[in-house]
């Protein structure tokens, strides 16, 4: 076998097919609804749905509790979102893309930080504190947290908080084990990076797509 293929997927020898399937769906449904976000489209929602859903099974099943909260807020925020991004703020216009104020940075900072307590409660319920990428694990729930609420608000400044989780993610779904959702995030860098311009361009464009 090809010593570098060996090295990045040699831990999926001992998980079953339908659990490879299924990540593998969940990574393409999670990179659709990335590049949907960077088009400004409302399908971000939609195939971020599916995705958080398939994540949400698999976790469960691996015992990454972390992770699984993570996902499971993406579905409720998905909700929220898909609701936001649809509703008209005038007869033709619906929620355009803005910039984010020091309250609502305030607010994103407080959910990171109220995740941080979640976390850490449910970890220590579960007696999950057993790797340092446990505590890892709190850092980027906080930061994907606060950037979600951002996303679902349509403010551009959520790509700098998906950055810096997505950033965070690639070493540490690779140390998991997780090659393929690793990958996933490496690709999220790039789309983060680009949507953070391609929604600065649309800032003060009345053109809003839905």
């Amino acid at each position: 076998m090809n010593p570098i293929f060996d090295f990045l997927f040699s831990q999926y020898a001992e998980y079953e097919t339908q659990q490879i399937v299924l990540e593998a769906m969940a990574v393409l449904f999670g990179l659709a609804s990335a590049l949907f976000s960077w088009r400004n489209s409302i399908w971000v929602y939609p195939t971020g749905i599916i995705s958080t859903v398939l994540f949400v099974y698999l976790l469960w099943q691996w015992e990454l509790l972390g992770d699984l909260i993570i996902q499971g807020y993406y579905f409720i925020m998905s909700v929220y979102g898909w609701y936001i991004w649809t509703r008209k703020v005038s007869p033709d216009t619906y929620t355009p893309i803005t910039k984010a104020s020091t309250r609502e940075h305030g607010i994103a900072v407080s959910i990171g930080l109220a995740s941080l307590v979640g976390v850490f409660i449910v970890y220590s319920v579960f007696d999950k504190w057993t790797s340092w990428t446990a505590y890892v694990d709190t850092i980027t729930t906080a930061v994907f947290f606060g950037g979600m609420w951002m996303l679902a608000k349509r403010k551009v400044e959520n790509w700098l908080y998906l950055l810096i989780g997505n950033s965070i993610s690639v070493p540490l779904y690779f140390i998991k084990g997780y090659t393929v959702s690793s990958l996933l995030y490496l690709i999220f860098i790039a789309i983060s990076i680009m949507g953070y311009i391609a929604w600065k361009k649309h800032l003060y464009s009345n053109k809003v797509i839905a």
